[in-house]
This record gives structure tokens, C-alpha cells and sequence, in this order.
């Protein structure tokens, strides 16, 4: 547990500076001048993903013990890897951008509501740690909030400089999202073989579900195919970085944990199918 409590909280901020660096407040006032695709994103991800998740633990049986580590990763926003596939989809990159910045932002709220409201819903007896939703959120606030806003600034104060270079920050970003869930598989490898087996068939699900879900709501009402990309990929893509952060919050045994490990692997994969469909079949052209 001590690799993944180290490494979590400051991959996280390193994430989210990194998305602080590609923002400036004209992707925020974005929002107001076009508010129904990013409506219908946020709805879909704050209110839609963890209904969604919450019936599938009903309808699967999902044991107590993964319950809310699939919670978890549902209370999640959107994360940088899905700006970066929004891309190759040919979608609304600045949809995505400013769904994922904005639900980063909400979730210093967002998340731990959902998780009390799992822990109560669920009985869930298995969170030893003394639990205070307020210290959470205050905690999400310093690495989620407060690296934004930093990169923010640092945007505005280098200009072209970063902006030249924010490739590099998405690529590190990335690299630091596969660091924190390969420290997880390496400290519990003995205890997780088989917890793995049972929480991929509902990350694959709940993933595919959310993706399908997005990309039909949004065929319906958002403005173009470009935002209906956009809003599918935000649906499906998880910052599964968040979710391991908020989970060292809660567990002192890091295999809870692997149904966000489990999700982030499988979103990558079928997030990666998903780009590729489109691209090949330029598929859902109204």
C-alpha cells in the first residue's frame, strides 16, 4: 500500500497540472456560449455513469468488496486520455477539454457525495479508515484544484512556451496514469489475480455500457457528430488516477482498489476499438 499512497497523490497533481496547462479561461466561457453539448456531457457523466454503475452492481451481484471500487471509478471525471483520443476520433476537442476540466473541478465535491452515499447504499463495512468527507474533499482540492489552477497560470505566463510543449505534458501525464496502476499490480500481484477475474466482467461492462450510452444521448441531442464523439469518450474514459487517490483515502488494503485498475485497463483498450470504428467506418454520421 505504501507505493500506491506515495506515488497516487503526486502523479495526480502532475495530471492535473498538466491539464491546468492546456486550459485557459476562454475553454470555461466556452461553457456559457454553447451550454446543451456540455450539458448533456455533464449530466451523463455526474448523474447518468453512477446510476448506471450502481445498477449493474444491483443486477451482477458484484460482492461488497469491489462495490465501491467500481463507485469509485464511477464518481471519476473524465481524464486527459480522453482529451488526447477525443482527437484521433476527429471530436470536439475543446468539448472534451472543458468537460474534463470542469468535472475535475465539481468532483472535489461530487466524489465523496457518491461515495458516502455508496458506503450507506451498499452497507459496506470493509472502509476501516475513519472516514471525513470534508478532509477528502479538502485533500482533492490541493491535487486536483490547486495544480489546475497553477497550470492555468503558468499557461498564461509562458504563452507559446507551453503551448509548444503540451504534447510532452500529455505524454507525461499518461506515462505517470500507467505508473500508479502498474505500482498497484506489482505490491498486491499475489492477492489480485483472481479479484481481477471478477472485476473485469463489470468494468468491461459498465465501460461499454457508458460509451454506448454517451454516444446515443448524444446522437439525439447534442449538436454534431464531433460533440457526440466528444461526449462518448468522456462517458467511457474514466481519470482513474483520481479514483486510486481517493481509494488510499479509504482502504488500508490496496486489492479494493483493483476494480479501478481493472476499469483502466479495459477503458483503454475499448476507448482505443471505439477510435478506430469511427475512423474506419466514419461511424455515426447523422
Amino acid at each position: 500500500m505504501g507505493i500506491v499512497t506515495s506515488i497516487a497523490p503526486i502523479a495526480l497533481a502532475i495530471i492535473m497540472l498538466g491539464l491546468g496547462a492546456s486550459l485557459t479561461l476562454s475553454d470555461f466561457s466556452r461553457v456559457i456560449k454553447n451550454p446543451k453539448d456540455f450539458f448533456i456531457g455533464f449530466v451523463c457523466q455526474l448523474f447518468v455513469l453512477p446510476l448506471v454503475a450502481y445498477l449493474l452492481i444491483i443486477i451482477l451481484k458484484v460482492p461488497t468488496e469491489m462495490a465501491l471500487g467500481v463507485m469509485l471509478i464511477a464518481a471519476a471525471p473524465g481524464g486527459v486520455t480522453s482529451n488526447v483520443l477525443t482527437k484521433f476520433a476527429d471530436g470536439d476537442v475543446a468539448l472534451s477539454v472543458s468537460l474534463t476540466a470542469f468535472m475535475s473541478l465539481v468532483s472535489i465535491i461530487s466524489v465523496p457525495i457518491i461515495v458516502a452515499l455508496a458506503i450507506d447504499l451498499f452497507e459496506i463495512s470493509y472502509v476501516t479508515k475513519e472516514i471525513s468527507m470534508i478532509g477528502i474533499s479538502l485533500k482533492m482540492f490541493f491535487v486536483v484544484t490547486v495544480p489546475v489552477i497553477i497550470g492555468m497560470i503558468i499557461r498564461h505566463l509562458t504563452g507559446d512556451l507551453m503551448i509548444r510543449n503540451l504534447k510532452i505534458i500529455q505524454r507525461i501525464s499518461i506515462a505517470l496514469f500507467f505508473v500508479v496502476f502498474a505500482a498497484i499490480y506489482i505490491e498486491e500481484w499475489n492477492n489480485i489475480v483472481s479479484f481481477l477475474t471478477r472485476a473485469g466482467t463489470i468494468a468491461l461492462i459498465l465501460n461499454v455500457t457508458m460509451m454506448t450510452i454517451g454516444f446515443y444521448v448524444a446522437k439525439f441531442f447534442a449538436s454534431g457528430v464531433a460533440q457526440q464523439r466528444a461526449i462518448s469518450l468522456e462517458c467511457g474514459l474514466q481519470n482513474g488516477t483520481l479514483a486510486v487517490f481517493v481509494g488510499t483515502q479509504l482502504f488500508d488494503n490496496v486489492v479494493y482498489m483493483v476494480p479501478t485498475a481493472a476499469y483502466a485497463l479495459i477503458m483503454l483498450a475499448t476507448a482505443s476499438i471505439f477510435v478506430c470504428i469511427l475512423r474506419k467506418c466514419n461511424f455515426g454520421q447523422k
